[in-house]
């Protein structure tokens, strides 16, 4: 079962209150789950990588093989691309537990989009932290 993830994650100051959006959807756009937390005080970065490593704990509870994953954050996804060095010593642990969560599918595909094409992500985010 291939699974789409769209992932968002927010912060209101930078570190500040935080939270974190995603929706999770099969191949022909179904919605299949939606994720919509706050996770307390960090960082945007932070907020990014734990809107993913929650979003893919859920696809693997939901027994997907394949994901591809759509996220606005530029950085996330060039480090999880190899393009990036992981620079903030707090991002690291997040980081490997992406890699260790994503090391459990038979294909990964992560790609950045503009912020306006990840609204619905976007949207569950900023609803959390009202």
């Amino acid at each position: 079962m291939k699974l789409i993830i769209n992932t968002d994650g927010l912060s209101k100051g930078n570190p500040g209150t935080a939270a974190i959006g995603a929706t999770i959807k099969d191949e022909q756009g179904k919605t299949l789950a939606k994720i919509s937390q706050c996770i307390g005080v960090t960082t945007n970065n932070v907020a990014e990588y734990k809107a993913l490593t929650t979003a893919l704990q859920k696809a693997i509870k939901m027994g997907g093989k394949q994901i591809e994953i759509l996220s606005d954050s530029e950085l996330m996804v060039r480090q999880l691309n190899g393009r990036y060095k992981i620079k903030a010593a707090g991002l690291r642990p997040l980081y490997l537990e992406a890699g260790q969560l994503l090391s459990q599918f038979e294909s990964v595909k992560i790609k950045h989009i503009p912020r306006e094409l990840n609204t619905e992500a976007d949207r569950l985010a900023n609803e959390a932290v009202k």
